[in-house]
């Protein structure tokens, strides 16, 4: 079975292909992929940069490597090219575009109606549509990949749409209806989150880890890149989490401030800011870059504050508290804490950030192995065995999690 995963960003698309076994039980553990693509035109004008790397039969454990310029940035133009390297040249892994199965795109935006993966019909199509004004920069690129796995595949292979914002749809009424006008909520505005299918996995991963029930469990987990995130998941539901009507609210971020008094942007409104401007202000001036004034990448952060600087410091110290403040504001929600979960970019790959969080909530009973949590975890428990709150280390895998949701629609039917 050929499964195919498009994730497709506002100015990036990955890809890839994980082969599995017709007859076999899906695996309890992630696989890598046989074959996988990324075109990047966010950062240039006239021309994208396409890598693929790829494991043939016959291939060294090192597998082939390409990584080449195309001069037409368009969306469909870079799917179409890293697509090609699938079946021909020395990246190929299958023979042909028909022996792809089942496609599975990560879709941005569901809108209020979907809370599970869908098959990809009229209809679906209609309501990813309809959920544009929600996410103007997402939505169409999804629907972009789907238009053109459909003239590549006709009819017949099954597409299978994975929501970001499906796991949250769970969240009781209490947790994502905005203390507005409730004609408002009727009309769709609504806490929906984002990251969802990241904190679904690692939700599952953290109930293999710890080898428990995941329907006994409650976790925070924290997906932590340029994009920040935490949800509260509690007998395997989000119960609640921290993005909300768009992906500016909750945690400081890279980019984006996180919550803020609203008032501030009526107040900045009738200073002559533009709706365009108040957007690029709260999602693009803010957050790390900008109290720091030097990088939305935590990495800069750090090293400039080894050398003292000050602003650095500042920003820093704020991403903390707010993730401190976030994690525990999220426990009443749960009723009591089992573990934490760190994934994604920073999550996962910073130490530092990880002991500064952990050392804040020491209240609660969580104690970090400070040698462990130093030694690059990777899918592992990395509390001291007193610990009464576990502290886990998960490398997030969302390509897989669509994958799986197209190995079970396959099997399904």
């Amino acid at each position: 079975m050929n499964i195919l995963v498009l994730n497709a960003g506002s100015s990036s698309q990955k890809c890839c292909l994980y082969q599995l076994p017709h007859d076999a039980p899906w695996p309890e553990k992630p696989i890598p992929p046989l074959w996988s693509g990324c075109g990047d035109w966010g950062h240039y004008d006239d021309h994208a940069e396409l890598t693929v790397q790829s494991y043939p039969e016959g291939a060294d454990e090192a597998g082939v490597s390409l990584a080449w310029n195309i001069n037409d940035p368009s969306p469909t133009h870079v799917i179409e090219a890293l697509l090609a390297t699938l079946w021909t040249g020395p990246a190929a892994v299958i023979t042909s575009v028909d022996e792809i199965d089942c496609v599975g795109h990560r879709v941005v935006h569901g809108g209020p109606t979907y809370t599970r993966p869908e098959r990809l019909t009229p209809t679906v199509k209609q309501e990813i549509t309809a959920a544009i004004p929600f996410a103007p920069l997402h939505n169409p690129a999804n629907l972009n990949g789907i238009g053109v796995m459909e003239e590549l595949l006709g009819p017949t292979v099954p597409q299978v749409a994975v929501f970001d914002t499906a796991f949250h749809r769970q969240m009781p009424p209490v947790a994502k209806i905005y203390p507005l006008p409730y004609a408002l909520f009727e009309q769709g505005i609504q806490r929906y989150g984002f990251h969802g299918i990241s904190h679904a996995h690692v939700s599952h991963q953290a109930s293999l880890i710890l080898n428990r029930d995941l329907h006994d469990l409650a976790l925070i987990t924290c997906h932590l890149g340029n994009g920040c995130s935490l949800a509260a998941v509690k007998q395997g539901r989000c119960v609640d989490t921290t993005m909300g009507f768009t992906p500016t609210a909750g945690l400081m971020m890279g980019t984006r401030c996180g919550d803020l008094d609203p008032g501030i942007l009526v107040y900045l409104a009738r200073q002559g800011y533009s709706p365009e401007e108040l957007d690029q202000l709260i999602n693009r001036q803010s957050g790390l870059v900008g109290v720091s004034g030097i990088s939305s990448d935590l990495r800069e952060i750090l090293a400039a504050v080894a050398t003292g600087n000050s602003q650095a410091q500042l920003a820093y110290d704020l991403y903390i508290y707010h993730l401190q403040a976030k994690i525990s504001s999220l426990i009443p929600a749960l009723g009591r804490l089992d573990a934490l979960v760190f994934t994604a970019g920073v999550g996962e790959n910073s130490p530092q950030v990880r002991r500064d969080v952990c050392h804040g909530l020491a209240w609660l009973g969580l104690d970090l192995n400070e040698a462990l949590n130093s030694q690059h975890p990777r899918d592992q428990d990395i509390a001291m065995t007193h610990s009464h709150i576990r502290v886990l280390v998960i490398h997030t895998q969302e390509d897989w999690a669509i994958a799986q949701a197209c190995w079970e629609n396959l099997t399904r039917t």
